[in-house]
Parts: structure tokens; C-alpha cells; sequence
């Protein structure tokens, strides 16, 4: 069925006549949404609405996170050939998921950029859909946790991360991917208590109340220590989970703006992701993949397995698995 399907399909983000289902378009051809699915800003009955925040004018070093969403999607074009590997389900032929495609902004209007970004998440929730965010560097999720947090009260939040961005900075104005989870706890958009940071491995001088798991606990305690510690502190709050592709080794994620050795593996992130099926997840994003620096798209590739993980967790609250 599926080679002679392929011998048909192309261009599916536009023709394909229904929003579930697994496609099997040559990877190599043809419009490049995200998994295959459609492009569309219709959210009637979507479940799941994949958007692309292509910024990087908050970063403290290399650009090139605006390039991002693009390449994460061309990456995923290996994927919806079939059913994620490990899961007990098929989140693409079980749950509508869409590409809503990019946010628009004006690249030389920076102040305006955050409520844009908040407004854009908005529509999605109103529409009952939850959000997939495809960076662009870190400080969006800033803004998109406002979009959460007026829906859900404070928000848990699991973040894979190198760094805490927990930088002290009472500035409001200021758009820094350094700062952005300093003024979400200062702004009450996240509950520190009920929130872990995984995979930190730089220091910092107040965590604000976050719980935190550095990279060699990791790798010293290993991945049910980590979901167990993850699981615990969230319980069944409303969770968003960010995951910076900097949270990786450089070896395993060379395409990011701050890269810092000693990292988590990519089979410690692709297990701790999925073991955390089960948690009451809302949203979520993958940021930080910079194109221009990559090698072999291997952390674009990174990028669009994170986010296909995100999708999975949210299909099986969804479908109360």
C-alpha cells in the first residue's frame, strides 16, 4: 500500500484530502510541512496546530534560529511514513494535527514582536487546539507562556536546557533568550515549585525556585531517576514543555547558537521525552536550531524528532491514554 501510494502522493501539505492519516510523499520532494500534514489557518477541530516563530534577535551569540522552522520541517519529511517508533499508537492517524504555518511579523519592529507572539498562540487555544511551536530562539517561549498561563493559571513547566535563563533582569521591555524564565517566575505565568529544568550544565546564581536536574545527574542516575524526579514535581498541573536543542551534546546538536559540551546523548532525550507519556501536557515547543551552523541537518533532524515527541505526548492526553 505504501509504494503504491508513493508512486501518487506529492505536495500533500496542499492536496491531501484528509487532516489524519500517515504519508508516504518521497522525502526528497515536494511542499514541505511539517510531518506532511496540511497547511492550513482553519482550526475547526484541530487538535493540534504545529507553528513555525522564525526570530532570533534575542540571542547572545551566533544567529540563525530564524532559519529554523524552515529546516525542522524539511528534516521531518522522514518521518510520517509511519507511526513514531516505541509508541502503542499512531498520534498521526489518531489525532488532527496541522501545520498553521509561520507567525508573521515585522523584522524591524522589535517591540511589537511579543504581543504578536501572544496573540498568535491565543487563537490557537481559543480554538481549542493545543500549540506546537517550531523556534527560533528561546525567547519566545516567553510570550507564548502568556498566551498559557491566561488560560491555565501558572503553568508547570519541564525545560531541556543548557542554561536555566534565569538571568536577573527586571527590565520587561527587553528581549533577551537569557532571561525569558526569570520574568516568567517573576510574572507568575510559571509555578518554579512545580517545574524542573533538565539537562543544565552552566551555572547560576539563583535558580527563582526552579527544581533543577544538570546534565551528569543524568547521565549518573540515568532516565527513570529523571522521569520519576520530572513526573513528581509537575503531578497533573496543566505542563508546558520547552525543550532548547542546546539541552543536546554539541556532538549530537552542533546547530545551535550557545553550544556547551557534556550534554545529554539523543537516546537520553528521545527516552526521557517519551517515558514522560502521561503527564497533563498543553503545549509545547522546540527552539534553538540554527541551520547555518549545522552539520548534515543532523540537528534539524533532532528538532523535528522533538517535536514529533511533543505531538505524541499531547495525542495521548488527548485520547486519555
Amino acid at each position: 500500500m505504501a509504494l503504491e501510494d508513493a508512486k501518487k502522493q506529492v505536495d500533500l501539505a496542499f492536496t491531501r484530502k484528509e487532516r489524519r492519516g500517515l504519508a508516504y510523499e518521497n522525502a526528497f520532494g515536494g511542499a514541505t510541512s511539517f510531518l506532511r500534514r496540511t497547511y492550513t489557518k482553519d482550526l475547526t477541530d484541530v487538535e493540534i496546530a504545529v507553528t513555525g516563530i522564525p526570530f532570533d534577535q534575542a540571542v547572545t551569540n551566533r544567529t540563525g534560529t530564524r532559519l529554523g522552522p524552515r529546516a525542522i520541517r524539511e528534516a521531518s519529511t522522514l518521518q510520517p511514513y509511519d507511526p513514531p517508533y516505541g509508541w502503542p499508537f499512531d498520534p498521526l492517524g489518531e489525532t488532527t494535527i496541522i501545520d498553521y504555518g509561520d507567525m508573521p511579523f515585522d523584522y524591524a519592529h522589535t517591540p511589537s514582536f511579543p504581543g504578536l507572539v501572544t496573540e498568535h498562540i491565543q487563537t490557537i487555544l481559543a480554538s481549542g487546539a493545543a500549540s506546537v511551536t517550531l523556534g527560533g530562539d528561546h525567547f519566545i517561549t516567553l510570550p507564548i507562556l502568556r498566551a498559557y498561563a491566561e488560560k491555565y493559571g501558572p503553568m508547570s513547566v519541564i525545560q531541556f536546557d543548557a542554561h536555566s535563563d534565569l538571568w536577573a533582569d527586571d527590565d520587561y521591555d527587553r528581549i533577551d533568550h537569557g532571561t525569558f524564565m526569570y520574568k516568567a517566575v517573576k510574572l507568575g505565568l510559571v509555578d518554579p515549585k512545580r517545574s524542573v529544568q533538565i539537562g543544565i550544565r552552566t551555572e547560576c546564581d539563583d535558580y527563582c525556585g526552579m527544581n533543577y536536574i544538570d546534565a551528569r545527574t543524568v547521565h549518573e542516575k540515568g532516565i527513570a531517576h529523571v522521569v520519576e524526579q520530572a513526573k513528581t514535581l509537575v503531578g497533573n498541573n496543566p505542563t508546558y514543555v520547552t525543550f532548547d536543542i542546546d539541552a543536546l551534546d554539541p556532538a549530537y546538536a552542533p546547530g545551535t547558537g550557545t553550544p556547551v559540551w557534556g550534554g545529554l546523548a539523543s537516546w537520553q532525550a528521545a527516552a526521557v521525552l517519551r517515558d514522560l507519556a502521561g503527564i497533563n501536557i498543553v503545549g509545547g515547543d522546540v527552539v534553538e536550531v540554527s541551520p547555518p551552523f549545522d552539520h548534515g541537518n543532523i540537528t534539524a533532524v533532532a528538532g523535528a524528532h522533538v517535536a514529533m515527541e511533543l505531538c505524541s505526548l499531547i495525542a495521548w492526553r488527548l485520547k486519555g491514554k
